[in-house]
């Protein structure tokens, strides 16, 4: 592991082409990352080891954990698989028509939910039996490509091209609760749900992130939206303070684009994907790199607000 004080640990063994996705577990520092070199990985973030791997047949363009050991993958090849570190074993839960670009596991409902550039999500049983006629529980037609999902509770929140964005209730998928336009001008990049339950994050490819809320009241709107983190192709990660709009902390720059970010279970890690995005075409570019850092307080806690002192 290389030690570079400003922008943190350098995981050893990185993969070979670009990132697509990273995430913590909820219940350990292991990191699970998806790669353009059609591989998932599992690293243990504080002990630097690669813990395991699996090849796929295309790009792997994102993944996510059911438990520490095991997970989901979403890949190019249209295929959404289970993979387990522990017996090194995966199994195929079934495919889109097109590639698969996005996949998340839900706790409430004990689903994997998938999104396709096919325009659909789809719906799966992991505890069923391999193969699409026994796992797949719904496919729900999408108005667009799928470029991102994200899930809290019993909420999914489904952003597609041209700026679209549907809200269900897993409980209810028949159709969507709420069917939105994005905020933002340009093409989606990226949803994440508040994890207190009460909206999502917006980002999009020019570089703004809009905050919204499910409940539409008024008195909704006026809720406090919270810290949050960002990264750029420029090489940056801000850290933001939603409520008042302002930026807390800017860290030193990276070697390239970044291309995904994620905070441990407690938020004392950042893990940073350095791994250059072709915003500008194919060109030479820095090795793609995963980085580890220590998040102080002061880099993300907000600064109290100072009122002037009123007229003598």
């Amino acid at each position: 592991m290389t030690l570079v004080p400003s922008i943190g640990r350098e995981l050893s063994k990185p993969p070979s082409d670009g990132i697509s996705n990273l995430r913590f577990s909820n219940s350990s520092d292991h990191l699970l990352v998806s790669s353009w070199d059609k591989s998932v990985r599992l690293y243990d973030a504080n002990a630097d080891s690669m813990r395991g791997e699996f090849k796929h047949g295309g790009a792997v363009l994102d993944c996510c954990f059911h438990d520490d050991s095991s997970g989901f993958s979403a890949s190019a090849d249209h295929k959404v698989r289970r993979i387990d570190f522990s017996a090194g074993k995966e199994d195929i839960l079934g495919m889109h028509d097109e590639p698969v670009r996005c996949v998340e596991y839900s706790y409430a409902a004990g689903q994997v939910i998938t999104g396709s550039w096919d325009r659909t999500i789809k719906c799966w049983d992991p505890r069923a039996a391999s193969g699409p006629e026994r796992s797949q529980i719904g496919t729900y037609k999408q108005p667009e490509r799928v470029n991102s999902l994200s899930l809290v509770g019993n909420h999914l929140v489904v952003a597609t091209a041209g700026r679209h964005v549907n809200i269900y209730d897993l409980r209810n998928m028949s159709q969507p609760e709420q069917r939105r336009e994005s905020s933002l001008k340009y093409q989606t990049r990226c949803v994440r749900c508040y994890p207190n339950g009460t909206g999502y994050a917006l980002s999009s490819v020019e570089g703004r992130v809009s905050m919204e809320f499910f409940d539409l009241s008024e008195a909704a709107q006026a809720k406090n939206y919270g810290t949050f983190a960002t990264g750029g192709c420029d090489g940056f990660v801000n850290v933001w303070d939603g409520n008042n709009k302002k930026r807390l902390y800017q860290y030193s720059k990276y070697p390239t684009s970044i291309a995904a970010l994620s905070f441990s279970r407690d938020g004392g890690l950042l893990a940073i994907a350095s791994s250059y995005t072709f915003e500008e075409g194919d060109k030479p570019h820095e090795p793609d790199t995963i980085f580890v850092r220590n998040v102080n307080e002061i880099e993300v806690k907000p600064k109290p607000k100072v009122y002037p002192n009123p007229p003598a």
